[in-house]
Order: structure tokens, then sequence, then C-alpha cells
């Protein structure tokens, strides 16, 4: 009976580890058709991608904590994977949906990520992340609710919207990849801005008026930051990228490729239509697209002029930048105030500093890190790393400073150690705005100023209440430096949110290893993995 008893007690550690909050978590279902069709988003017939039959895709609704099970099949004539922006995939780099953790989705196949939205809240988007196309759709966008008893510090909204906005193509995919960035050309310029995959006053937001509504808008284009206006109605920012912050009011936000926030809205003007106004950021041709902010008792339309933005003005974007703080006293996907994480107070281990750069390379233009233009091996990181196949990458096969020499082709990976707490400084020496991603992780930005980076600069540092997110921007010839927590054990994609640098070289992943090789630090292989390269054929553990 006492073995018994052992064994019994045996199989519930070994099903508790295994599972660990994820039995006691709801689950939430979704199944996914990946399909071209037609879309006429700038009034032009084009070829789409489209999930279950939408442009943009489907919403994910989600709480803390929840499981999603959403199983894609791909109807395409070509490989997918979907990634999850933001997303921090604890413990799971596997579904991370990039090349480098997942082998793609084959023609005519299915695959089922079961990704835990663990200890997060905010508002985030999905894309399809191989062979550019994010230049036809495939995305949507990602709410994630906090659990009925973790306080919000603002009342509940009487409504919720999700604005995905960016630039857009009339050029198919296809020829953008095949025609422009394989040959090392670089892209046109993009044709205009969509809002929720329409043109101009092609999306309606209808409100009451007196009621205060919840915008989460996501800037999912390829190439341009934007700014976003709504007529005559302030933008109260609470929230940016899962971080509660300071409610401070402003007539317009700048967000950065790949960046999202959330802004309360109260309808408290006259009865009418009014525009809702997303305008390009530092490009030489300002372009303009709007959507309607409907009064549901209106009976006329938008009138007037369209209201100012910024267009080219950089410290004007720096100072709302800076402007934008955490919450200290607010819950966030916990119980405990977000400022009882003294991030300021650490000391990191180590510095890295990353430079980008556009070398030009066997006679086509690249971009790189550090020098590095990243090449997609024929088989995912992940797979490699942890079937012990040989000759895909090599770890520290990137270096941790910008070397100054001239830009080479590897599959670079860089070496870090779990539950290291490191520096890392973004250095941009072109005239060009970056925006700068890290899979798995959100991390604090510390400071942004003009010129080079040094060790003096640390003074100017916001040690007391930065906010946390898991997209920056980096100004031109400028730096940006984040304090990062690696507490997340996989292997991740760090990247330019520029989808035409990322595509030619301007990312890399970051190894963060465990000697332990413990589940409680990293869950094993999923059982449905795909394998594909060297790693085919090879077998999966169950979970």
């Amino acid at each position: 009976m006492r073995d018994c008893k052992l064994l019994s007690f045996s199989i519930f550690l070994v099903l508790f580890l295994v599972n660990g909050v994820n039995g006691e978590d709801p689950y939430r279902f979704f199944t996914w058709k990946v399909t071209y069709g037609d879309i006429y988003p700038l009034g032009v017939k084009q070829q789409g991608i489209l999930i279950n039959g939408q442009f943009p895709g489907p919403q994910i609704d989600a709480v803390t904590n929840d499981n999603l099970v959403i199983s894609v099949f791909n109807y395409l004539r070509e490989p997918f994977l979907i990634s999850w922006d933001g997303i921090q995939q604890r413990r799971n780099s596997w579904q991370d949906g990039v090349f480098g953790t997942t082998c793609p989705i084959p023609p005519g196949r299915n695959f089922t990520y079961n990704i835990q939205v663990k200890d997060q809240i905010g508002s985030f988007f999905y894309f399809p992340s191989l062979q550019f196309h994010k230049a036809a759709g495939g995305f949507g966008g990602i709410r994630i609710w906090s659990r009925p008893k973790i306080p919000v510090p603002f009342p509940t909204p009487a409504g919720d919207f999700t604005v995905l906005a960016g630039d857009w193509f009339k050029t198919n995919h296809y020829i953008l990849r095949r025609g422009f960035l394989d040959r090392g050309r670089a892209l046109p310029n993009p044709d205009g801005l969509l809002i929720n995959g329409r043109g101009w006053n092609g999306y309606t937001f209808t409100v009451d008026q007196g009621k205060t509504y919840r915008f989460r808008i996501s800037n999912v284009g390829l190439t341009t930051s934007i700014n976003f206006r709504i007529q005559g109605h302030k933008l109260k920012l609470v929230e940016v990228e899962g971080s509660h912050t300071l409610q401070n009011t402003y007539d317009s936000l700048d967000i950065h490729l790949g960046q999202s926030l959330s802004v309360l809205v109260t309808a408290n003007q006259p009865v009418q239509d009014y525009y809702v106004v997303v305008s390009s950021r530092f490009t030489r041709q300002v372009l303009t697209t709007t959507a309607v902010l409907h009064y549901s008792n209106s009976r006329n339309g938008v009138s007037g002029p369209i209201p100012w933005g910024p267009t080219t003005q950089i410290a004007w974007s720096v100072s709302q930048a800076r402007s934008i703080r955490w919450n200290l006293t607010a819950s966030g996907p916990r119980p405990n105030p977000q400022g009882s994480y003294h991030y300021g107070l650490i000391k990191p281990a180590r510095t890295i500093m990353l430079g980008n750069s556009a070398p030009w390379i066997n006679g086509k233009q690249r971009y790189a890190v550090n020098s590095v233009s990243y090449v997609q091996p024929d088989t995912p990181l992940k797979l490699a790393d942890y079937f012990n196949i040989q000759g895909v990458f090599s770890v520290g096969s990137i270096a941790t400073n910008p070397t100054g020499g001239s830009g080479y082709l590897q599959t670079s990976v860089m070496h870090a150690d779990f539950r290291e707490y490191v520096e890392i400084v973004f250095q941009n020496w072109e005239d060009t705005v970056q925006s700068w991603h890290i899979d798995g992780y959100s991390f604090f930005v510390m400071g942004m100023e003009g010129g080079q980076w040094t060790p003096a600069s640390r003074a100017r540092y916001n040690l007391r209440d930065t906010v946390a997110r898991s997209t920056t921007q980096v100004y031109p010839r400028a730096w940006t430096a984040i304090y990062i927590a690696l507490d997340n054990v996989g292997m991740w994609n760090v990247r330019s949110q520029n989808w035409a640098r990322q595509y030619l070289g301007q990312q890399f992943y970051l190894r963060v290893y465990s000697p332990a090789h413990s589940w409680r630090d990293e869950y094993p292989i999923p059982r449905n993995a795909l394998l594909c390269g060297r790693a085919r054929g090879r077998h999966t553990r169950p979970l």
C-alpha cells in the first residue's frame, strides 16, 4: 500500500510539473483556415491572405493565464507560420512561430499551437512571419483581459475597439519579395495606410455620447511609423504592451512599427461624426488615412479639416516617448502593484550593444546587426539545438558589441545565461528610425538620446518608473538602452520590426540557456512538433 501511495504521488508530481497551472486555467479553442482571397483595401483588387475568410483575421480574446489551442490549416500554395507579437511564450519558445523555433506548416497541412498567456495582460497582435506574407494580411488583434479579482486602474469602458493600422502596398507580396528584396533592391514607397484593412473613411467606430471607450492600437505595418489621433477628442493613455501607464492625456500619439498601446476616449463632443486619423511619420511624402468616429444618434457626417499631426519632428516624438511612464500603484496581471518590482535597483551583469547597419554584400542590399546579416538556415535553430544537429549554427556567431567591420552573412546566435540581468544598448548610426523587438520578453526602456551611448549616459536613465514593453524605437543617430531580466529559457528572436530590414538580415537569435534541462525551466519539445530540414525523421518525446 505504501508503495502504491508513493507511486500515486509520483504520478501526481509528474503531472503537476508537466501541466503546472495549465490544469487549472481555462482553455480556449480556435480553428483557423488560411486561404488566399480577393481584397480591395486601397480600391484595387489584390490577392490577400485571409483567416476564416476575414481580413484582418479574427480577434483573439483571452484572460490572463488562459490556454489557447489554435489549430491552423494552411490552404496556401506555400509554407506558412504565424507568430504572436508580444506574447511571451513562457518556457515555451517552441510555439513562437518564427522559423528559428518552428517548422513552417506545409501547404495542405495543419499545425496546432498550444499557447498559455501566462502572467500577461494588454494589447498585442499576431501576424504571418514567413516569406513576406505580412504584406498580404494574415494579421489580427489579441486582447488579454485581467482576471476578475485583479483591479484595473480605470472604470470598465462602455466598449473596446481594436485598431490595426499601418502602411500598405498595392504590389503583390510575392513581387515585393522576389522582385525587390531577393534582388537586393529597396522597396518602393508604400501606397497608403490602412485602418482595420480599410482605406479612406472605410471603417466606422460607433459610440454613445457621454460614454468612454477603449481603443487598442497596433502598428501592423511593414516600414512606417504612424501617428494616431481623433478629431476633437483627447486620448488618455492607459496601457502599453501589457504595462499599465500613468494616465497622461495627449492630442495624438506616435506608434512605431510593431508597437501596441491602449487609450481611453470619451465621447464628450457635440453629436456628429469625427475623423479618426492615422498619418505617416518621418517620411518625405506624408501618407494619411481616416476612419469615422460615429456618434450613435448623429445625422451629420464628418466635416472640417483633418486635424493636424506631426510629420518629421523628431524632438516632439522623443519628448512624448519620455512622458510614457509606468503606473507604479496599478496592478498588472497579478494583484501586487507594478512598482513592487524595483528594476532600477538591480545591477546588470553585463552590457550588450547592438548596432544596426545597411551594408551591401555580394552586390545586394542587406541589413545587419553588429556587422552580421542573418541568413536563415535549413533547420529551425531550436530543433537543431534540441537534437544536437551539428553545422546549423554556432553559439557566439555574433559579437556582443559593434565590430565596425564590413557586413557579412551568417546564421547568428548569441549566448545568454538563464536569470541574467542584462543591459542592452541599441545604437543607431543611420538616418532612419529603428524599431526593435525581443520575443519572449518585456523589458524596461531606461533612456533614449541622440549621439553615441557611453557609460556616462547611465546618469540620465529612468531608474524608477519607465515603462516595460517588448518593442522600442531608436531615433536617427541616437541610442535607446533597456534593462531585461532573462528569466525565460529558449531560443528568442531579436529583430527589426521594419519587415524589409528583418527579411534582409537585421535580426538574430538569443539563446537563453539553463544547464539544468528541467521542465521547471523549459517545456520539452511538443508531441505534435513539425520536423523539417535536418530534423526530419527524428522523434519527439510526448508531453
